[in-house]
């Protein structure tokens, strides 16, 4: 069987692009695990039309429900390699194979990894990149963050419901990048403590983390250790179908949500978008599905 659209990622962006797909009459498969996208991890989202706030796993699991109510297929296989035939593309699954006319490529990004001395080690054992897999382990303990966005401060505020203190170590004077009002409750929070000019050099433990060293000689002992410090976006499938990237590696995209590649949309955060939220990626899925129904008419 040939599908119309296969869309490779099952985040906001990928799922609202099968959703518009399958209103669109599209016989439409969407591959991807839903705990890889970055929204499941979502402590809270704040900002999404009708929704004062929801979890991030929550929201996900009712964009799943409702595509699966209007037709689509969802696989939860991991994509390992797309290639482009005459007239249509084959996407390959660890055991699988599938065919289709056209594709949206919706993989999201990655967590960036702090790249220190042992960080593989005590992955599980202290060290930590999903504070909503893993916060309610620190009932009781002292733990710390890594970053300062808006992830950051919402892992932050995740981990004191559960740990004693948490703190937050930032590499600048304050916190730039983060919306305000996430700001504002951090401030307010007494189990949270901001540690502004501070870098992690070290991680102190034996079969579990103890601690980590600061640059300035400083030492927190801490057991959980929790990276909030930027993600890369997971484009190496396009690669395969010689996409354009730009220099940061995100596909680039054109209004109409294109890629340089007839028949290859992209959308989400593994394009060179400006603003990376749920509501914009929903966007761009359906931007996405729109072109690929022009396509398929033509």
């Amino acid at each position: 069987m040939v599908y119309d659209l296969i869309v490779i990622g099952s985040g906001p962006a990928g799922l609202t692009a099968g959703l518009y797909a399958s209103r669109y009459m599209l016989k439409t498969l969407i591959i991807g695990e839903m705990n890889d996208s970055a929204a499941v991890k979502a402590i809270e989202v704040c900002n999404f039309p009708t929704r004062g706030r929801i979890g991030g796993l929550d929201l996900m699991q009712k964009m799943r429900d409702q595509v699966k109510e209007l037709g689509a297929e969802l696989n939860d296989g991991k994509v390992v390699g797309v290639e482009k035939k005459a007239e249509s593309f084959v996407v390959k699954t660890n055991s699988e194979e599938f065919e289709a006319k056209n594709i949206i490529l919706a993989m999201g990004k990655e967590k960036r990894k702090l790249n220190l001395k042992d960080e593989d080690r005590f992955l599980g054992k202290g060290v930590s990149y999903c504070a909503t897999c893993d916060a309610a382990f620190y009932g009781g303990k002292e733990v710390a963050v890594i970053g300062g966005s808006d992830s950051a401060l919402t892992t932050a505020l995740l981990l004191s419901k559960f740990a004693d203190k948490v703190y937050i170590i930032y590499r600048k004077e304050k916190f730039f990048r983060a919306v305000p009002s996430w700001v504002k409750e951090v401030e307010k929070n007494d189990k949270i403590e901001t540690v502004f000019n501070a870098e992690v050099v070290e991680l102190v433990g034996d079969n579990f983390l103890q601690g980590v060293k600061l640059k300035d000689g400083k030492e927190l002992a801490v057991e959980g250790l929790f990276v909030e410090v930027g993600s890369t976006p997971s484009s190496e499938l396009a690669k395969d179908l010689s996409v354009d990237l730009d220099d940061k590696s995100y596909v680039k995209v054109n209004e109409k949500q294109e890629t340089n590649v007839s028949g290859v949309f992209a959308c989400g955060d593994v394009t060179n978008n400006v603003l990376k939220q749920i509501i914009t990626a929903c966007s761009e899925g359906a931007v996405a599905a729109f072109g690929a129904y022009g396509l398929s008419n033509e």
